[in-house]
Order: C-alpha cells, then sequence, then structure tokens
C-alpha cells in the first residue's frame, strides 16, 4: 500500500475556512498526528499529503490545505497551494462549522460544480454545538452527501472514529467518478486472451537504474491481468525476435524515444504504438490530444510551446522533456520557437501566451489533472498534445502509432487535413 504511486490513489482534498478544523479531521481519519494541530489562525501553509488505504475502495491520498479565507502576508500564496491540490483532487471534502454556510462555502460549491467534482460536506465541531435541523436540510439539497463528526468525541456527541470511518467510504464510494473506479483500459483491449504484445524498452541514461519505469509496469501488469504474455525487449533486438516468433504478436508497444526505429522494424500488419499513446488514452482524451498534434504543423518562428512535465527529475543529459523534444520541434518545423518547461503541479494559470502545450505522459498523476490540463487549454484556444504524439509527429510516423485508435486517427486527420485513406506517414 505504501508503495503505490500517487497517480493510482483516490486523491480526496479538503477544503473549508482558516481553523474550520481541516488537519484535525485528516488526523481523525488517519487515526495518527499528520497534520499539526493550534488555534492559530493559518497553521497550515503547505498542502499536507497522507496516503491510506480505505478499504474497499483501495489507496487514497488526502490532502489537507490551507484554509481559502487566509488573509494573512502569505495567503495569496498558500491559496496558491490550495488552488493545484483543487485541480488534482477527485473528491472534495469541505468541512464546515454547524450552521456555518457563507458567500465562501458556496464559492467553492460554485467552482466544484463547474469542475465536475464531487463534493462531501463534512459538518465538523459537533461536541459544541448540535447542526439546526433546517441547516441540515439546506445542506442537504446542496450536496447529496452530508456526514457529522466531532473529532475529540465529546460525550454524547458526533460519532466514534470507527462508524465515521465506515459513513465516508461509503460516501466516497456514491460520489466516486466512475473513471477512478473504471478507467479507461490501457492495453487490455487490444491484445487477445492468450495473445502476446511486444514491450520494446530501451535502456539508456534515462533508464533508471534496476528498475523499469511506471508505464512499462503497468502495462505489463495490465496485459497480464487480461490473461495476455508479454515479451520485453531493447530496440535493438526486436527486429530479430519478431522473426523467432511463430506468428505475429497482438501488439508492439515501445518508448517514444525510438519510435521511428520501431516503426521501420515492425511490419506493416503488425499494430504498433507508443506507451505514452497509450497513457495518453488512460489518463487523459486521445483525440483532443491527437488533434493537438496537428497543431505541430503550424508553428511559425516566435511562437511559444509550453513542456509541462507532471513529475520533478534532475536534468540529464539529452534529457526527453527539456532537449530532445524542443530539439525534434525545430528540426521539424525549421522554426525559431520558444520552448519554456514547467514540472510538477506548477501548471501555468494562463496559457493564452503559448501556441502549443507538450504534456507529458502523465503517470505520476491522476486522470482528473490531465484533463483539467487539457480543459484549460481548451478554454485559452490553445492547442494541446503529449509526449508521444508530438515525437511521432515530428519523426514521420504518427499515423501509424495511432492505427490502434481509429477515433483518435480520425481526429488527427481532420485536424490535419489528411487524406482519411492513409494509415501511415
Amino acid at each position: 500500500m505504501r508503495t503505490t504511486p500517487k497517480s493510482l490513489r483516490l486523491t480526496i482534498a479538503i477544503l473549508g475556512r482558516t481553523n474550520v478544523g481541516k488537519s484535525s479531521l485528516l488526523n481523525y481519519i488517519a487515526g495518527q498526528d499528520v497534520a499539526i494541530v493550534a488555534p492559530v489562525p493559518g497553521t497550515t501553509t503547505d498542502v499536507v499529503e497522507k496516503p491510506m488505504e480505505l478499504l474497499p475502495l483501495g489507496p487514497a491520498l488526502f490532502l489537507d490545505t490551507a484554509g481559502v479565507d487566509d488573509n494573512s502576508a502569505l495567503g495569496a500564496k498558500r491559496m496558491a497551494r490550495t488552488d493545484k491540490a483543487f485541480a488534482r483532487a477527485d473528491v472534495a471534502l469541505l468541512l464546515l462549522e454547524p450552521n456555518q454556510l457563507g458567500p465562501i462555502e458556496e464559492q467553492l460549491l460554485a467552482y466544484a460544480r463547474a469542475r465536475k467534482l464531487p463534493v462531501i460536506v463534512v459538518v465538523g465541531k459537533c461536541d459544541l454545538q448540535a447542526p439546526a435541523a433546517a441547516w441540515l436540510e439546506r445542506i442537504r439539497q446542496t450536496t447529496l452527501q452530508v456526514l457529522t463528526v466531532s473529532t475529540i468525541n465529546a460525550a454524547g456527541r458526533g460519532v466514534e472514529r470507527e462508524a465515521f470511518q465506515a459513513a465516508l467510504i461509503q460516501a466516497l464510494t456514491a460520489v466516486c467518478p466512475d473513471d477512478w473506479l473504471e478507467p479507461p483500459p490501457l492495453v487490455g483491449d487490444l491484445v487477445k486472451p492468450g495473445g502476446v504484445a511486444v514491450l520494446v524498452v530501451p535502456i539508456d541514461l534515462q533508464a533508471p537504474k534496476g528498475r523499469l519505469i511506471l508505464p512499462q509496469v503497468q502495462t505489463i501488469r495490465d496485459a497480464l491481468d487480461n490473461d495476455a504474455a508479454v515479451l520485453v525487449v531493447k530496440e535493438r533486438e526486436l527486429a530479430h525476435l519478431l522473426r523467432r516468433l511463430d506468428g505475429p504478436p497482438d501488439i508492439v508497444i515501445c518508448d517514444s524515444q525510438v519510435v521511428q526505429k520501431v516503426v521501420a522494424d515492425t511490419p506493416e500488419s503488425v499494430r504498433c504504438t507508443t506507451f505514452s499513446i497509450l497513457f495518453a488514452r488512460r489518463k487523459g482524451d486521445l483525440q483532443r490530444l491527437a488533434e493537438g498534434a496537428a497543431a505541430v504543423e503550424r508553428l511559425r518562428s516566435g511562437d511559444k510551446v509550453l513542456i509541462a512535465e507532471a513529475c520533478t527529475h534532475h536534468d540529464l543529459e539529452d534529457d526527453i522533456g527539456r532537449v530532445k523534444i524542443p530539439r525534434w520541434l525545430r528540426q521539424y518545423t525549421g522554426a525559431a520557437l520558444t520552448v519554456e518547461t514547467t514540472a510538477g503541479c506548477d501548471f501555468p494559470p494562463d496559457l493564452s501566451k503559448y501556441r502549443l502545450v507538450v504534456q507529458c505522459g502523465g503517470c505520476m498523476v491522476n486522470r482528473r489533472e490531465v484533463l483539467g490540463r487539457i480543459a484549460a487549454a481548451q478554454a485559452a484556444g490553445v492547442a494541446i498534445t503529449n509526449y508521444g504524439l508530438c515525437i511521432a509527429q515530428t519523426q514521420g510516423v504518427l499515423q501509424r502509432v495511432l492505427a490502434p485508435f481509429p477515433a483518435a486517427l480520425d481526429a488527427y486527420r481532420r485536424a490535419a487535413g489528411s487524406p482519411a485513406g492513409r494509415t501511415a506517414d
């Protein structure tokens, strides 16, 4: 449970006013002193993260945020962190004091509705004051899931911790997004039971020592879960391996950095794609990202491109996002492009200055965050694609690696104005 990546956890943000008891609620749910609790307003500064296992839902990640009415000297910076937590969340817990529902809470609820973010209202401090029946009814008209709690277990008030946890899990199950409970497929629908997927995994400076990267591991697991076999090979041995097989594999999946060679070595009759494109479908909206790839053709000198990494790592020699993709874009377009890079949660709130956003595969973040970035780009009228689609476009093989996904291929062709009958660039 402790090693489950954040991207595979149900992300739950705890929101509310300053000093309403958000940190106390997190500690109560966890049964540990996870977050600092004090009567001083603004005690929580950076977002506090707590991974937990919530059976039968599975792994979850709680985010304890700063108060949304923080007017202190650091309030603006704290609010920026809270807003980023909001963007990551699959579900929000809005914590209220009894009989308190003002403009701040109404604004949060409206913001959540606009983002289609499920909200569970938790009424805390019930040991100090009982919520009025009429007030509770008003809350229930706003959201279907309302829980009450006293985190200090005062006699005769609130509920015991175990009972509250059970009620919380029941509420989370009721509002949990369908695409978290049953996310889009990764590779299971591309490989029949008893079939074979060939994974092409280069071992270079960017390969982690002694292990595979998360997209490769998740693809292997998904194929096994769907009763398929997996063969893992480096790019130099792919052609030799394919000649040794008794029959063609169901699909060849490669790292985007070797896509040109892998496409050349894979027979036209065998489907071929990249890990990054698989994750574009699992974590985002493959059709929208395919449309965005067509915008590479329209880049001109002076245009700005944003490379959006979702994780943080040290720059490496020939780094994929900071060196290779900018170089390939400039070589392909022949344009003098300005390329900027962001990492982790630092996705710019204003995208209007960019001509194109190139999002990483998103293996370290959840689906909601990637979809939020796609929506932000669309709202700004800015094209957005991802690493794998962008690289395949600059290498001249995008239509080939999109062929396993007909709807996305059609979306790309419409955006690019390509003839409908072509299946490869």
